[in-house]
């Protein structure tokens, strides 16, 4: 069967393209389409043990079996609610209206909002990064990173019932320094009713499971910031 494979942030730079497409046996598992694409695009060889697989949108394990429909992607590890549980949650390329994101949580019940707002910093202190940075680029495996967002506002809500809204909001493109880059906002009646851990929780589950890269860009070299964390099928 043909399977048609997308790739993002570091494997697709180094295959130069955003899509490959190799052929294999029937019946097949995602451990028989990495040996296979091992063996045709050898340039992804040193990247394959910790990159990511997601079959149909969710991340899978090297028996998960794959069919020929499948939409699959493979990626680094990672730099919809009801009446009541509002949500928002956003891949953007535009600049983020911080008071019209939380509109959509806020109701008449709503009496405390806790958020969190990242932006692009000037100075990197980590190693193999560029020391200075000039801007940064975001790329997203939107359809997947939205739903994942979406998973997120579950969780919270598993461990913060009171929590009423929750948005999610991640910008992709280029960014400038100071430009917002992320945004987590968590309502609820009273600040003491576990807002301030969700928005926490909220964006370090970002970091793990929602599936956007960046990459510092420095005024001699760029580089894309990988995860440590690896996630299973126990973070679908």
């Amino acid at each position: 069967m043909k399977l048609k494979i997308r790739l993002f942030a570091t494997l697709r730079d180094h295959v130069g393209a955003s899509q490959i497409q190799i052929d294999i046996p029937e019946p097949a598992t995602v451990q028989t389409m990495l040996d296979k694409i091992t063996a045709v695009h050898p340039a992804l060889l040193p990247l394959l043990p910790i990159c990511l697989v997601s079959v149909n949108k969710a991340f899978a394990e090297p028996d998960t079996p794959i069919q020929p429909n499948d939409e699959i992607a493979l990626f680094p590890p990672v730099s919809g609610g009801s009446e009541s549980h509002p949500t928002y949650f956003a891949i953007t390329e535009e600049p983020l209206d911080i008071n019209a994101i939380q509109a959509h949580i806020t109701r008449p019940d709503v009496g405390a909002i806790v958020s969190f707002t990242g932006s692009v910093r000037g100075q990197t202190s980590r190693d193999g990064l560029p020391p200075q940075t000039t801007h940064l680029e975001y790329e997203a495996y939107s359809d997947m990173a939205e739903l994942k967002m979406a998973q997120i506002a579950r969780e919270i809500w598993q461990q913060w019932p009171h929590v009423k809204g929750i948005a999610i909001v991640q910008r992709i493109g280029k960014l400038d320094i100071g430009q917002t880059t992320t945004f987590i906002a968590c309502a609820s009646a009273h600040r003491d009713q576990g807002v301030f851990d969700a928005a926490r929780y909220g964006i370090d589950r970002l970091k793990e499971i929602v599936p956007v890269w960046k990459k510092e860009v420095g005024p001699d070299k760029s580089v894309w910031v990988e995860g440590k964390y690896h996630p299973t099928e126990k973070d679908n």
